[in-house]
């Protein structure tokens, strides 16, 4: 069987970047006479990008959404990985993926720019194909049209052999919109709600030696 082609999350599948995102979150809230929020309440407001993070961590100036926004954006890109890191077993997961064949990709909906830019200071931008994120699309995940663009500039079609991982049920309910199989990642810090999938891993190395005996 030919090697399938993989659709990672990023936020919660391949990094811990909640403490970036929180400091983020709060600097903003400071921009704005606010006190900060706790790490465990910005963590919940993750996962469908920045301007619902923000509607969330910052209800009651709905009406500057798009001033909170960029704001946000500036903060998050001047402090991108001081507390960021790859959670364990990702780089040696994703070396064994490609050393199968696996094309990989990065579609996440953070801000598109951003992605390679942490990637790449974590050490592991190498190991994908293409990277696509917030921007690129006009509707973010848990639409597939994230997963076709990065198909599309991959040069591949999408197979019912293909794979989504991810933690957030944007990322499972992704999958099955897309008629691909799905990976949860049960270390990361989203909320599965009541989607399913195939396998679920506490470790990313888990998931090349579940491919290994398919």
């Amino acid at each position: 069987m030919a090697s399938p082609t993989i659709f990672f999350d990023l936020d919660g599948t391949l990094i811990d970047s909640r403490g970036d995102i929180a400091n983020s979150v709060n600097l903003t809230r400071a921009d704005y006479g606010l006190p900060p929020l706790p790490l465990e309440a910005i963590t919940k407001m993750v996962g469908n990008g920045a301007r619902k993070l923000m509607e969330r961590a910052m209800p009651d100036f709905a009406d500057r959404l798009d001033e909170l926004v960029a704001n946000n954006k500036r903060q998050y890109a001047e402090h991108l990985v001081e507390r960021t890191y790859l959670y364990p077993g990702v780089a040696q997961a994703l070396a064994e993926l490609k050393a199968m064949g696996c094309r990989l990709a990065v579609t996440s909906n953070k801000t598109s720019e951003l992605i390679p830019r942490i990637l790449e200071r974590l050490g592991v931008l190498a190991y994908f194909d293409v990277t696509v994120g917030g921007g690129d699309v006009p509707v973010l995940k848990p639409d597939p049209g994230l997963l076709h663009l990065a198909a599309e500039r991959m040069g591949v079609a999408i197979s019912p052999t293909d794979w989504v991982v991810g933690d957030n049920y944007t990322d499972l309910e992704v999958g099955r919109r897309a008629g691909l199989r799905v990976c949860r990642c049960v270390y990361g810090f989203g909320n599965p709600r009541e989607e399913t999938w195939e396998v679920a891993v506490d470790d990313l190395r888990e998931f090349p030696a579940y491919l290994r005996q398919l």
